[in-house]
């Protein structure tokens, strides 16, 4: 199948407001006769459930948790980017779209950002309007703070929780379609496969996770909601429970996977402290806003920090390496996430970690309390020469603005962070690679829609900060309503989506089939005991940085460690009731195929770009380098049985907006 994006014709400034003013619509009357299921309640998911719902469409959500307002974007914490230019720095349009091209090493396509951006002013309107408690100066205006990549303050936030108000909002617009009717909420129900009836998407195979019941549920459309696959690697920032089985289930149908080695490493998490560790702690990219991140700077006074001898405060500003300052002035410690990650890295590596493993780097606000309480110093009266009156004020500044992440790392490390530098490094955060789809965000398989970070669009190699909540909410509340208007049109007719036909049946049997292996299978590991192999072998091999021979080896190991999975892995229990161990037994049978994927997508592309560094291709100064001439495509992937025979289908792109030009943050 050939790949066609649909992209509108015509200037890119136009293009979206053209292609509402000529797209088929659905009367009004008709909505109610088509049925739209939604798999994943998160913010992409929540929020296009409730406007869908509230558009008269007849709305079908699926989410694996006990309520939706749990889905994992509770945990985003930083912020929300919009083009409002409500600080008067210089921000449009233009300059967000150009900032997201560009952040994602232009591996994006350009069309879809343009109107990501295009609509961002949108969205803080709509969440204001819900009663979304976003921050506000003084005067009453929303407040905006700088995120990475970026040399405007354009991130609107809810203090440390902006992803749980924002999710908050698209929930209560779910509860109010809900109480109307007009959205049926399937809690604890997870999708095990995708049913197509004449080559389009009419509905789904669900697993009750309380009763075990394997059920048929039919739609006009369906649209995966469900997040992205950062789970792989079993250590990651998402919650235990976020997997890619809804994804990878479109896959094997034939939905195009797109760009899987696009990942991002979030250079500010928790450091990994042993081996009893289920997931990682994500440290909100906002405290680079007024944290400042250093090691120090003679491999001695590491070494001593290391073994306990000496502590962060003993050192000097004259002792401390401030890298990020020092490599990249421009934009000091707001760099794209994928150049602080690496950053990180080559600091530890080169034996300057601060923590026991060595694998950890300071982040320090003594300098920001200092200049908070100075200024509160000013505004109150107070003798600004008193260290300890000014360190009080500055104190509670920084409470204020991040109390809640400052509370969660003292629980976490029993260390105080106001006091003491926190440690912090890279951890697998957010999946930039996804189902492909077209400019309607429809996949290759006609009727089934992928929006938020189930797809590959918006962001390229990799997603600047305050994009991802940005993109979720735009998917769902203001582009995925117009686009599966006009696909949903020719059906008005069609009239409900009978379960009762050979595919439907066909779907359930092939469910019930792995369900039953699995159960009896005699084998004598457990499902993490696998998980947690795939993990060591994804972050050693498919980490942060890549090359061919350790690719070539994390592809034979994953297909071996794969096919002992299906000897040896250990299910206890019944499936004729809630079994946490078989949910993550199907789980973990789609994380082996796609980690296969993975790697054979990096070992493809011989070149370094946002998230993907390969080691051979990096300048003189260890920096990404860009194949432009030959790899400036998206990768998407038709499966063929097995991810070894997967075919590769390229999206060329296409920059007419924006000069195509080398990266340089110097």
């Amino acid at each position: 199948m050939a790949l066609d994006s649909k992209i509108p014709n015509g200037p890119i400034s136009d293009k979206w407001t053209d292609y509402k003013d000529h797209i088929n619509l659905v009367n009004p009357a008709n909505k109610r006769n088509l049925d739209v299921i939604v798999v994943g309640t998160g913010l992409a998911g929540g929020s296009a459930a409730a406007t869908l719902a509230e558009l008269g469409y007849n709305v079908k959500a699926f989410c694996f948790q006990d309520s939706p307002r749990r889905a994992h974007s509770i945990a985003a914490q930083g912020g929300i980017n919009a083009a409002k230019n409500y600080q008067g720095d210089g921000d449009s349009v233009f300059r967000l779209f150009y900032d997201t091209v560009k952040g994602g090493d232009y591996r994006a396509r350009e069309a879809n950002v343009h109107r990501l951006a295009e609509v961002s002013t949108n969205i803080i309107d709509q969440c204001v309007a819900q009663g979304v408690p976003l921050a506000r100066e003084y005067g009453g205006l929303l407040d905006n703070r700088s995120f990475g990549g970026a040399l405007v303050s354009r991130t609107f936030y809810a203090r440390g929780q902006t992803g749980q108000q924002l999710l908050l909002g698209a929930y209560s617009a779910m509860n109010r379609q809900i109480g109307r009717g007009k959205i049926t909420m399937h809690n604890r129900h997870e999708m095990l496969d995708i049913v197509i009836v004449n080559g389009k998407a009419r509905g789904i195979i669900a697993r009750n996770l309380i009763t075990g019941a394997i059920e048929r549920h039919s739609a006009h459309a369906v649209v995966i909601a469900s997040g992205g696959y950062g789970n792989v690697f079993f250590l990651s920032t998402n919650a235990m429970g976020s997997n890619a089985t809804a994804a990878w289930k479109i896959h094997k149908k034939g939905a195009y996977f797109a760009n899987p080695c696009y990942t991002q490493i979030h250079p500010t998490c928790i450091p990994v402290s042993g081996d009893h560790q289920s997931k990682l702690t994500l440290m909100s990219e906002s405290l680079r806003n007024d944290g400042r991140i250093w090691v120090p700077a003679k491999i001695e006074d590491a070494i001593a920090i290391r073994e306990g001898k000496k502590k962060a405060i003993d050192l000097s500003e004259s002792e401390r390496d401030y890298y990020l300052e020092r490599r990249y002035p421009a934009f000091g410690n707001l760099v794209p996430r994928d150049v602080a990650s690496r950053a990180a890295k080559e600091r530890c590596d080169a034996g300057f970690g601060v923590n026991k493993t060595g694998e950890a780097v300071y982040l320090d606000f003594a300098a920001a309390i200092q200049r908070y309480g100075k200024e509160q110093a000013f505004l109150k009266g107070v003798d600004a020469t008193d260290k300890e009156a000014v360190t009080k004020l500055g104190t509670e500044v920084v409470k204020n603005k991040y109390g809640n992440l400052f509370q969660m790392y003292y629980k976490i490390v029993d260390e105080d962070p106001y006091t003491s530098p926190m440690m912090i490094y890279p951890a697998v955060h957010y999946t930039m690679g996804g189902t492909w789809v077209d400019y309607n965000l429809m996949t290759t398989i006609p009727g089934c829609f992928s929006i938020g970070e189930s797809n590959f669009s918006d962001h390229g190699a990799n997603r600047l900060g305050a994009s991802a909540l940005m993109q979720g909410l735009a998917d769902g509340y203001f582009v995925l309503p117009y686009t599966i208007g006009d696909y949903l049109s020719p059906d008005i007719k069609m009239g409900p989506i009978s379960t009762d036909t050979p595919e439907f049946e066909a779907a359930e049997k092939a469910v019930k089939g792995q369900i039953e292996k699995f159960m009896n299978n005699n084998g004598t590991h457990s499902v993490d005991y696998f998980h947690k192999k795939l993990g060591k072998i994804m972050w050693n091999k498919v980490g942060m940085a890549r090359n061919a021979k350790g690719l070539t080896e994390a592809i034979e190991e994953i297909a071996a460690l794969r096919e002992e999975f299906y000897k040896d892995v250990k299910v206890p229990g019944t499936d004729k009731g809630f079994n946490q161990e078989l949910e993550k037994a199907t789980r973990v049978a789609d994380f082996l195929e796609l980690g296969e994927l993975f790697a054979k997508d990096a070992l493809h592309r011989n070149e370094s770009c946002g998230g993907h560094f390969r080691e051979e291709y990096q300048t003189e100064e260890g920096e990404a380098k860009r194949d432009d001439e030959n790899f400036a495509y998206v990768a998407a992937w038709e499966y063929k049985g097995k991810p070894s025979d997967a075919v590769l289908h390229k999206e060329n792109l296409v920059f007419d907006a924006v000069k195509l030009v080398q990266r340089n943050y110097k």
